[in-house]
C-alpha cells in the first residue's frame, strides 16, 4: 500500500471512529431526556451501558484494527503496522483537538 493511500485510509478510519464516538456522546448526553429517570429502570441501565460499550469496542476496533490486521495477514506486515500506527496518531490528534476545545469553553 503506497504511503499517500495509507495516510488517507488511516485518516478516514480515525475520522469514522471519531464520528461514531461523537454520536455515542450525543446519545449519552441526551439519554435522560430520551428515557427518563425512573427507578424501575435501575437494572436495564447498566445492561444497556455494557452492551453499548461492547458494541462500541467492536465498531471502533473494526475501524482501527480491521484493515491493518488484513494487511498483516496478507503478508504486508510493514503496511499493516504503519496503517495501525497512523490511525492511532490521527486518533491522538482528534483527542487533543477535543481537549483543546473543552479548555476553550
Amino acid at each position: 500500500m503506497e504511503k499517500s493511500k495509507l495516510v488517507l485510509r488511516s485518516f478516514l478510519n480515525s475520522l469514522g471512529a471519531t464520528a461514531y464516538i461523537a454520536l455515542v456522546a450525543i446519545f449519552l448526553s441526551n439519554a435522560q431526556n430520551i428515557f427518563g429517570a425512573e427507578e424501575k429502570k435501575i437494572f436495564l441501565i447498566p445492561l444497556a451501558m455494557l452492551l453499548l460499550f461492547v458494541l462500541s469496542a467492536s465498531v471502533v476496533g473494526a475501524l482501527i484494527l480491521g484493515k491493518p490486521i488484513l494487511l498483516y495477514l496478507d503478508g504486508e506486515k510493514r503496511a499493516g503496522v504503519k496503517l495501525f500506527l497512523h490511525s492511532v496518531a490521527w486518533l491522538l490528534g482528534f483527542t487533543l483537538i477535543a481537549f483543546f476545545a473543552i479548555s476553550q469553553l
